[in-house]
């Protein structure tokens, strides 16, 4: 996803070092060739399998609910891979394909494979490129892969919502993905309206394009070298340097939301979730205020300068947009565990 680097997990780029010879935010000329030969071709391709596989493996336990014993049950993880696969693949070749349009030599994406250590089968992908020069080539590549990833995530999403029931809340324990303004209008247009104590219960297919939604969210925050960095830098120039900060603090500042919402219930007596299942709940958003810190140790916590002048027309337009689209996406819960109604009443204090 990076216009200057390359991408941590779930597609959040980085920067790598210019290339030799190379200034910062250069370009290189426009004879490019699309596609690498020899181990800049193999080792993106064996990761790419191998992250088929563990996607796969996550989708066969959705399916099954427990994990696949064979070679056919692990097929049927399939309604979950092939969704979330297009997603994630569409997203990166969106940046490579606007880097190569641009002459900057961009590797193909590096997937990232994790077997059961990810709920999602994969940390995403990263990919390698050098700094970039013009606002307009930072904001085609910058905003190339969450358009081109948000495409496909929205079709998967309403089918997925076309296939999940809608039933009571379980009254054991469960996960409650995170809300959005764009998913809860999604799936108030497929599902209608939610009875309360109800919930649309994801079908695997859906669990991938919220995954899909969940990605671009991460990636289009306007820091650093993530995707909403370099937008954001595009459209506002050494300015964005000053916004990025602010952004860093906010997203620690939802992580004492998520403490005040889930944390202090829990220690005032008033909510019957296990303390440990609480703290866990809240800290979404200080792992990525580290990792914020951490990808601005070895990237810098100010963008590259570039050259040029402001963006105009669609550019300009392209921009706003993308930054309303992060709004659109921003869950301030990602995603909670509850305990479920037989466990929060085994786990209540008996009555005086």
């Amino acid at each position: 996803m990076p216009a200057n680097g390359s991408e941590p997990p779930l597609g959040a780029p980085g920067a790598a070092p210019p290339a030799a010879g190379v200034s910062p935010c250069s370009e290189l000329p426009s004879r490019v060739a699309l596609l690498p030969r020899g181990r800049a071709l193999l080792i993106p391709l064996l990761l790419f399998l191998a992250t088929c596989g563990t996607v796969l493996w996550t989708g066969a336990t959705m399916v099954l609910q427990r994990e696949p014993g064979s070679g056919s049950e692990l097929l049927a993880g399939w309604v979950y891979a092939l969704p979330l696969m297009g997603i994630l693949t569409c997203h990166e070749l969106g940046h490579y394909i606007a880097a190569r349009r641009h002459g900057v030599a961009a590797s193909l994406p590096y997937f990232l494979p994790l077997y059961k250590l990810s709920p999602f089968g994969t940390l995403g992908a990263i990919i390698t490129m050098p700094a970039i020069r013009s606002r307009n080539a930072l904001l085609d590549i910058g905003a190339a892969g969450p358009l081109a990833g948000i495409v496909v995530a929205i079709p998967v999403l309403c089918a997925g919502l076309a296939l999940s029931p809608v039933e009571p809340t379980p009254s054991t324990a469960y996960i409650q993905e995170g809300q959005s303004l764009l998913y809860w209008l999604l799936k108030r247009l497929v599902a209608g309206e939610i009875p309360a104590g109800h919930d649309v219960m994801l079908h695997p297919t859906a669990e991938a394009g919220w995954v899909g939604l969940f990605v671009t969210m991460l990636n289009l925050i306007p820091w650093g070298q993530l995707d909403g960095g370099h937008v954001a830098y595009a459209l506002l120039g050494p300015r964005q340097n000053q916004l990025a900060r602010k952004v860093r603090l906010a997203v620690l500042g939802f992580f004492f939301y998520n403490m005040l919402a889930f944390v202090v219930p829990v220690l005032l007596g008033s909510s019957q979730m296990p303390l440990e299942v609480a703290i866990g709940n809240s800290l979404t958003w200080l792992v990525w205020f580290a990792f914020l810190g951490l990808l601005g140790r070895f990237s810098g916590h100010e963008h590259p300068p570039c050259e040029g002048p402001p963006l105009r027309g669609r550019r300009r337009q392209v921009a706003i947009g993308c930054l309303v689209l992060f709004v659109l996406l921003f869950m301030p819960t990602p995603w909670a565990s509850y305990p479920g109604l037989d466990e929060a009443a085994q786990a209540a204090p008996p009555a005086p």
